[in-house]
């Protein structure tokens, strides 16, 4: 009976939200715009709604007994870390790799593929300070706009995207110091907030300075990378282009794989720095801080260095990531910087699981990818997005991958 009225409330929770959501659409008519009903759509999301929760709450009891069954004999003794993610990691990376050079890799899927590894290294870059360093913060996106518009200002003093790519990136650590510094007491949903303010701040500055920054306008006619020198246009004056100097036909999609196979290797030796220094003692330092500070402090860590450090190293990773989204749009705004930004950054580090690489990788894509393939359908692309975030938190509440796995495990009953 529990279960009947749990599944009833849901549905009555969907019904009102599929109201002003699904059963009022703005239609172009004759007359200019009008208000349009399909009230019929309503009943039908509560009815689903109703269905998967009844079914959810009908199953719970045969999950739980399920999940909590242990085989009799001898306590498991687990040692080391399983080995699962990092061949997935090593299938995934081959699969980038070669993905252009596939029948079905086209243009429209290579810049699909491009955004996502944009959000796959920014993931990984908060995936430091959050997953590792354990310090939650909500204003990434601030360091991604700060590396954009380095090298979008930069650039119009004649520097070119390979010159500026390092900029970026210590100009986003700098901004990371900067932040990091003051707000060393802070700790959980305080430091959150001042970061979330943080954000705000530079969007608005953005916004403002008009002489520096373009104001809401932007910067336009950023340049793209080039290819060792090599021009990626049809004809460039005093240059060799890059078709020419191979001796090919000229395309437009040679500049897009270029830019899809920068931001791979942008992001793989993100991944790679990120493996490597958790195992070093800054990487330990970071964990011993994210357990528990108190503790950290009795090991004789420094606290101030730890934290300005995983602030450093994961805002440096963003500016990368903003200095080559600005060189792939050619055009950047205060628009694209804003707070959903690093809702969607943060919601991809968590869902995929906090300390797992792998994780944020599957995250980006079902976040990311998947709207994006569903965006013929328009507002109800959305749609799905909210439900991949579900589905995500009610298949896995930790995330996709967990990071953090024990060094031993007993069997139920012998703990004792």
């Amino acid at each position: 009976m529990a279960a009947f009225k749990d599944a009833i409330l849901a549905g009555l929770v969907a019904a009102l939200l599929a109201l002003p959501m699904l059963g009022f659409h703005l239609g172009d008519s004759a007359q200019g715009l009008q208000l349009e009903t399909h009230l019929e759509l309503v009943p039908l999301a509560a009815a689903i709604v109703f269905a998967g929760r009844l079914a959810l709450n009908l199953a719970a009891p045969w999950l739980a007994k399920w999940k909590d069954r242990a085989p009799a004999g001898k306590p498991k003794l687990e040692t080391g870390v399983s080995r699962r993610p990092l061949y997935i990691g090593i299938a995934m990376a081959a699969a980038a790799l070669i993905l252009p050079l596939t029948p079905w890799g086209d243009r429209n899927i290579l810049d699909k593929a491009t955004l996502v590894l944009i959000y796959v290294m920014l993931g990984w870059g908060l995936n430091i300070v959050v997953g590792l360093a354990g310090l939650l913060v909500l204003g990434y996106a601030a360091f991604y706009a700060v590396g954009a518009y380095a090298f979008a200002i930069l650039s119009q003093m004649g520097f070119s995207f390979w010159q500026c790519l390092p900029i970026s990136g210590a100009v986003a650590a700098l901004f990371g110091l900067l932040v990091g510094f003051p707000v060393l007491r802070l700790r959980g949903d305080y430091l959150a907030i001042v970061t979330l303010g943080f954000g705000e701040i530079i969007r608005v500055i953005l916004l403002n300075w008009a002489s520096f920054t373009g104001g809401p306008n932007g910067i336009s006619s950023i340049p793209r990378p080039s290819f060792f020198g090599m021009p990626m246009t049809a004809s460039s004056p005093g240059h060799t282009t890059f078709h020419e100097f191979f001796d090919i036909p000229f395309s437009p999609v040679q500049r897009i794989v270029l830019l899809y196979y920068v931001i791979l290797l942008l992001a793989l030796v993100t991944n790679l720095v990120s493996l490597r220094i958790r195992r070093l003692p800054v990487g330990r330092a970071w964990d011993a801080l994210r357990e528990d500070e108190i503790a950290c402090r009795s090991l004789g860590i420094n606290p101030t260095s730890t934290k300005l450090s995983a602030f450093a190293l994961g805002t440096a990773f963003a500016g990368f990531a903003g200095c080559f989204f600005a060189t792939r749009q050619g055009f950047i705004s205060p628009e694209s910087f804003s707070f959903i930004e690093s809702a969607v950054i943060l919601a991809i580090v968590v869902l995929g699981g906090m300390g797992s690489q792998t994780g944020v990788v599957l995250a980006a894509i079902l976040l990311v990818g998947l709207p994006e393939w569903f965006r013929d359908l328009a507002q109800y692309r959305m749609i799905a997005f909210g439900g991949a975030m579900v589905l995500i938190m009610l298949w896995r509440p930790k995330g996709l991958l967990a990071g953090r796995t024990p060094t031993i495990r007993l069997n139920k009953g012998d703990a004792a």
